[in-house]
């Protein structure tokens, strides 16, 4: 196989000829790259790169013709529509109108065991048979959606947030493809659910990946994640950014650091990150949070 002239969909929309179509771009260390293009009406083709890649139409698109690496299609579509495109195909896209797309690269070679795994080896990157179709999914939508605005708040996904949503989208495409999911069998051990709280206190201010807590608790990425949902209550992220967010409320609390430090100390990269965070989870934000539980008298109470 001739090496591609470019080494992903996200470099190839960087550098190629379809980079001034480029609004958005976030790429959390080659785990996923989340892009959103406008793209004129004409031919949009491109070469065959190393990504599986998940399209959302945001406007619907009266006509467009092409190749995705399922066979050749002629169709419209509306808005919401989802579509995913085969890694290592030169992809032929004909649009009649100007569109707008948001996608989600999966690199192969972050994924292909992982894509194996949640199909228990009856889905995998070269026999899926969601390649070139199009489709409705409302549970990939949401995940999508959801992506997108933590991502918007907290800037470039974490490694432990692009691992987390990735498995959660391919799995999915998994069962719409027909491959029955591998079921988690009960949550974590006693022991590796403490040995996984332990690492994440620890680490809090470190961006920690789904694959390290895996490790603690021996356990493959696709399995934890799950397993660790029916132990905890919760994704790992989510009780992640809890104790993040008592850690900051501790910090605040009883120390004089300013927000900017204590935002490096519980794990995000500046104090309008930590801002927005912690205006979510507690209604306020940290400054008003520090004024309320040293001056309770003349403040709104904290929630």
């Amino acid at each position: 196989m001739i090496a591609p002239a470019y080494s992903s969909f996200a470099q190839w929309h960087s550098k190629g000829r379809h980079a001034s179509y480029l609004r958005t771009m976030k790429s959390p260390g080659a785990i996923l790259d989340l892009l959103e293009v406008q793209r004129p009406a004409g031919d949009m083709s491109r070469p065959a790169l190393p990504d599986i890649v998940l399209m959302e139409d945001l406007l619907g698109c009266s006509r467009v013709q092409g190749d995705l690496g399922g066979g050749r299609f002629d169709m419209t579509t509306a808005k919401g529509t989802l579509a995913v495109a085969a890694p290592n195909f030169a992809t032929t896209v004909i649009n009649d109108g100007s569109h707008r797309l948001r996608s989600l690269a999966f690199p192969v070679a972050q994924w292909q065991s992982v894509l194996e795994e949640a199909g228990d080896g009856r889905c995998s990157v070269d026999t899926t048979r969601m390649y070139g179709r199009v489709f409705e999914s409302p549970t990939i939508r949401s995940a999508l959606r959801n992506l997108w605005a933590l991502c918007h708040d907290e800037g470039a996904p974490s490694r432990l947030l692009a691992r987390a949503a990735g498995l959660e989208i391919l799995a999915e495409l998994c069962r719409l493809g027909g491959a029955p999911l591998t079921t988690a069998k009960g949550g974590l051990a006693p022991w590796a659910e403490r040995r996984c709280l332990e690492f994440m206190r620890a680490r809090l201010s470190k961006d920690i990946s789904l694959d390290e807590l895996a490790a603690e608790a021996r356990l493959s990425p696709f399995h934890f994640a799950r397993m660790f949902k029916q132990s905890v209550g919760v994704p790992p992220r989510v009780y992640l950014t809890r104790l993040r967010m008592e850690k900051a409320c501790e910090l605040l609390e009883t120390t004089d650091l300013p927000v900017t430090e204590i935002a490096q100390e519980v794990g995000y990269s500046s104090n309008q990150v930590l801002a927005r965070v912690f205006i979510k989870h507690r209604h306020m934000s940290p400054s008003d949070y520090r004024r309320a539980v040293r001056d309770p008298r003349g403040s709104v109470a904290p929630q």
